[in-house]
């Protein structure tokens, strides 16, 4: 693969990462350069690997997720090299963040996983975030695995109705 073309791909993730005040995970900015066929999958992963070997940007994994951070050194080659990305492919991320923007935020702050416990049972962890803030974590034991998953799945589809009723119920 060329150069140039790799090099814009790393533009792009990195004016992504830019553009919103919340971590992006992979998946979320792979959706956004697959789905318009901007790139492959190789060659995205090379890309996220160089940036991350430069020094651009950080990978932070939670739960199952890997999330992608931008670095002061990210921003200030975005700041020299931004120029090479077309106002058409600015005009496209702008409007997926912009189109996307609860569901990409809510899915970042928004985690659950579980774990099997030294005593045998299972320890389901739900968090609530904001930006960096905490706003709510649970763990809950349970003794069967399938439990577990359940509380996980639910608490990522009804969080909010969980938050409401937990802050109505103690404030």
């Amino acid at each position: 693969m060329a150069q140039e073309p790799l090099t814009l791909y790393k533009l792009i993730i990195l004016y992504m990462l830019n553009r919103v005040s919340f971590p992006l995970t992979k998946a979320q900015v792979i959706d956004f350069l697959l789905g318009r066929d901007y790139t492959n999958f190789p060659t995205f992963q090379q890309a996220i690997s160089e940036l991350e070997d430069t020094g651009l940007i950080t990978l932070k994994s939670l739960s199952s997720r890997t999330h992608l951070l931008i670095t002061p050194e990210g921003r200030e080659a975005l700041e020299y090299f931004g120029n090479q990305i077309s106002d058409a492919i600015k005009k496209d991320a702008d409007g997926y963040l912009t189109e996307n923007e609860l569901e990409l935020r809510n899915e970042v702050s928004i985690q659950a996983s579980y774990y099997k416990s030294t005593n045998g049972e299972f320890e389901a962890e739900l968090t609530a975030r904001d930006r960096d803030r905490e706003l709510v974590h649970i763990r809950l034991s349970v003794p069967l695995e399938e439990m577990a998953s359940v509380i996980c799945d639910n608490w990522q589809a009804k969080n909010q109705e969980i938050y409401k009723y937990l802050t109505e119920q103690l404030f």
